[in-house]
């Protein structure tokens, strides 16, 4: 009974073995074009086709051309093609390579955005806004399609909003002879006033001024007054002499 188990399970293993032999001796037959379907090798199908029908032994690989917005892009035995990528503009993201029927889009970052991860197979997947700088800070390195924005900070005695590539100075009010109503921070400049002297000549050259117009002003109009007083006598003189000219006897040469 022993020797019978012994025998029936020998020959069940070499059953076995016997069948995974045949199918690897049937798999390694396809050539590198070839896919196999049950114990056929059939042609696959090329770039940016898909199988509509597998091959029998009596015909070839019936293929058909991807649908439009679907893709692929090397031989293959599928029967369906890829979709296409889609590259939402609302991620940050727009069409560098549009997709065909043998090959994927392929996305890169919009204007003001960079790609997060080094592009895989030149196709950028995820895209971040390039960051702002903050009041105080410049614009080191500007951001680009593949890194954020760089900032750093201003040294003392100069300034900027964040929008600078380099830090101001701030302005020196002493040096333009007035004075420093507000001292510069690292985000915004020193503002500048007049001094107190210069506070006192102008009022003192308002006052001038004011002065002049008045007594300029008192001058004329005692100029018309005096005019005035000269015009009436002289009016008065010659109204006199008209009449004594109209009173005299008329001389006819006679007598």
């Amino acid at each position: 009974m022993i020797q019978l188990s012994n025998m029936q399970s020998s020959e069940g293993g070499t059953i076995l073995l016997i069948i995974i032999l045949t199918h690897a001796v049937i798999s390694r037959a396809c050539h590198r074009a070839e896919y196999q379907i049950g114990n056929e090798c059939c042609p696959m199908c090329p770039a940016g086709t898909r199988v509509n029908k597998h091959c029998t032994e009596f015909r070839s690989t019936s293929c058909l051309p991807c649908d439009e917005g679907t893709y692929m892009d090397n031989p293959t035995g599928m029967t369906q093609c890829f979709s296409c990528r889609i590259c939402a503009p609302g991620s940050g993201m727009k069409v560098k390579t549009v997709c065909s029927s043998n090959s994927n889009a392929l996305c890169e970052p919009q204007e003001g955005y960079f790609c997060v991860e080094p592009p895989k197979e030149r196709n950028c997947e995820v895209a971040q806004k390039h960051s702002d700088c903050n009041p105080g800070q410049y614009i080191q390195q500007p951001g680009s399609p593949s890194a954020d924005t760089v900032c750093s900070p201003c040294a003392e005695g100069t300034f900027s909003n964040g929008t600078l590539s380099r830090c101001q100075p701030h302005t020196q009010c002493e040096q333009m002879d007035k004075a420093t109503v507000k001292a510069g921070t690292l985000h915004s400049d020193a503002e500048c006033g007049e001094t107190k002297s210069s506070s006192v000549v102008i009022v003192a050259v308002i006052i001038t001024i004011v002065l002049l117009a008045v007594i300029i002003t008192v001058v004329a109009v005692i100029f018309k007054k005096i005019q005035k007083k000269n015009v009436r006598p002289n009016s008065e003189e010659n109204q006199t002499e008209l009449m004594q000219d109209h009173t005299k006897p008329v001389d006819h040469g006679g007598a």
